[in-house]
């Protein structure tokens, strides 16, 4: 008999690592910012292997898909906060970048619960093109997310060092400036994620409002 447990699953408890790395790194952000840096950049590692477990150990479930996500958002949402401190003139560029990551990503999992997708990544074929390559290439999928992560990382180390140095420029930077249209694109696909969940619920609704009227 299958042990159904799954606060024991192999990816949730790869989440837990995560949640434990995540804390770890926001502790030592103001003090020490190569063990900060290699801690949360080790957590986005991770992300890429508690999908892959759940598929290949059949161990998929609600609670690991929010658990992942809430880890993403978080961690993500307090280094942009530190971010925001380290340069404030791009503090308004900080705020708004969360308040998109947050809210969008959010919108989405809720309609795709709604719906009574099995996943969040399930998208129809009515979607935006480059919406639905997103979350159908896996490649794709892994690359905006570790890009987009390690834009923020390497600004957030820019801030206390410029590294090593190839050719007389600093690696740090060439990353930063290498991996910026990466963020900018993730920022893009986020709002095309959450416009077109907030278009799903609303149909949803109107949906329901028209049914509701013919049983009258």
């Amino acid at each position: 008999m299958a042990d159904n447990n799954i606060f024991l699953f192999v990816p949730n408890l790869i989440g837990y690592a995560r949640v434990v790395l995540g804390l770890g790194s926001l502790y030592f952000m103001p003090t020490n910012h190569v063990l900060a840096a290699s801690l949360y950049i080790l957590s986005g590692f991770l992300d890429a292997f508690d999908g892959h477990a759940a598929r290949i150990l059949n161990q998929s479930t609600k609670f690991g898909a929010m658990l992942d996500m809430l880890t993403d958002r978080c961690a993500t949402m307090c280094l942009l906060a530190t971010l925001g401190s380290f340069y404030p003139s791009y503090l308004f560029v900080f705020q708004l970048v969360m308040i998109v990551d947050v809210s969008c990503h959010w919108i989405h999992l809720h309609t795709s619960n709604v719906l009574g997708k099995t996943s969040h990544k399930n998208v129809g074929e009515e979607e935006n093109a480059l919406l639905r390559f997103y979350y159908t290439s896996r490649p794709f999928l892994f690359f905006m997310c570790a890009g987009n992560e390690l834009f923020y990382s390497m600004l957030y180390l820019l801030h206390f060092t410029y590294g090593y140095t190839f050719l007389g420029m600093s690696v740090i930077k060439i990353l930063v400036v290498l991996l910026f249209p990466v963020a900018v694109l993730k920022f893009i696909l986020a709002i095309m994620q959450g416009g077109s969940a907030w278009r799903n619920l609303g149909y949803i609704d109107i949906k329901e409002r028209e049914e509701s009227d013919k049983k009258q």
